[in-house]
């Protein structure tokens, strides 16, 4: 298994080129298989430059969804130059939550690993975790947020929380105690709930120096025009949004009772993906891989494997086949 599939999902081209050509089934990222419909009616110009007007009106219909004030949103190319670009922009060190998003490693010039379970120094360190965990998919409770909130404001540091996974749990996010006053910074994702995830689009949610200073960095026309027509229909687009999240569940669901039958047992939360155990991962991914269907694997964890969702009832079957017979 080459270095490039252990380092992140989605990486298709590496896959050919060890497994060959075909017809590909990528399990191996956390992007919804039922991506929002883009109506085929949408247009923009080309020509111009994005405009002001259009950044505002997607940053308020992304603020509805989120629940928040839109002065606290900030429009990002992606949530994952947001998340490397907020090292720079607070300084000092941090603490990150492992295991957990490779990039909250590297997002501040300093920055400590901390198991999951073990409690954050009373330092003013910046503290990093992502809800719904990635790759674990664990849900922490709102109640375990707010203490950590209050931990970190009482030791002069900030939470930062990557909710890239959060849309399917709407209930579970911290955004909504964005204040003036909270030292808390949210990152959202639109790519993986909405399915679209090719516009690079993300979104940090802070307190407004933050938000200024991100708007200092980032210059004028962050996002482009088609993303901004795209995204503020998507997220104005509540039934769909709704009907998602009930569509989501089901497939997960599917998904761990396909895994069950073949003795491979489901963890986490999160409905965009499930991660299994097993004495080595290598051999249940390379059978997978032989038959074109691409999985998640871990460089720092050889026995975890992470599975996205089947998009229609011809991939349940052809992974359900994989499983069986390789």
């Amino acid at each position: 298994m080459s270095a490039a599939l252990r380092h992140h999902g989605g990486n298709l081209a590496a896959a050919r080129a060890v497994y060959g050509d075909g017809a590909w089934i990528d399990l191996s990222t956390g992007i919804t298989p039922l991506p929002w419909p883009v109506p085929p009616d949408l247009d923009w110009d080309w020509h111009g430059l994005p405009q002001p007007a259009a950044l505002a009106a997607l940053e308020a219909a992304a603020a509805g969804h989120f629940g928040v004030n839109p002065a606290f949103v900030c429009a990002l190319p992606g949530s994952e130059i947001g998340l490397r670009l907020l090292g720079m922009l607070l300084g000092g060190r941090a603490l990150h939550r492992v295991p957990g998003y490779r990039t909250h490693g590297a997002m501040f010039a300093t920055s400590t690993p901390l198991a999951s379970e073990t409690p954050p120094p009373p330092v003013d360190a910046a503290l990093i975790l992502a809800n719904p965990n990635n790759p674990c998919g664990t849900l922490q409770p709102r109640p375990a947020l707010d203490a950590q909130l209050r931990e970190r404001e009482v030791a002069g540091g900030w939470l930062i929380v990557d909710e890239a996974f959060v849309d399917a749990h709407p209930d579970a996010s911290i955004a909504g105690q964005v204040t003036p006053e909270n030292r808390l910074i949210v990152f959202r994702s639109f790519g993986k709930f909405f399915g679209l995830a090719g516009l690079r689009l993300g979104f940090v949610i802070a307190p407004p120096p933050i938000i200024a200073a991100y708007r200092r960095a980032l210059g004028d026309w962050p996002i482009g025009a088609a993303t901004l027509e795209i995204a503020t229909r998507a997220y104005r687009d509540r039934r769909w949004i709704a009907a998602s999240r009930i569509a989501l569940a089901d497939h997960a669901a599917r998904l761990d009772a396909l895994l069950r039958r073949h003795d491979l047992a489901p963890m986490g939360a999160c409905p965009l993906f499930r991660l299994v155990e097993v004495e080595d991962a290598a051999p249940c991914f390379d059978r997978l891989a032989r038959a074109h269907i691409l999985t998640r694997p871990f460089d720092y964890t050889p026995h975890w494997l992470r599975f996205g969702l089947p998009a229609d009832e011809a991939a349940f079957d052809r992974l359900d086949r994989a499983l069986a017979h390789g």
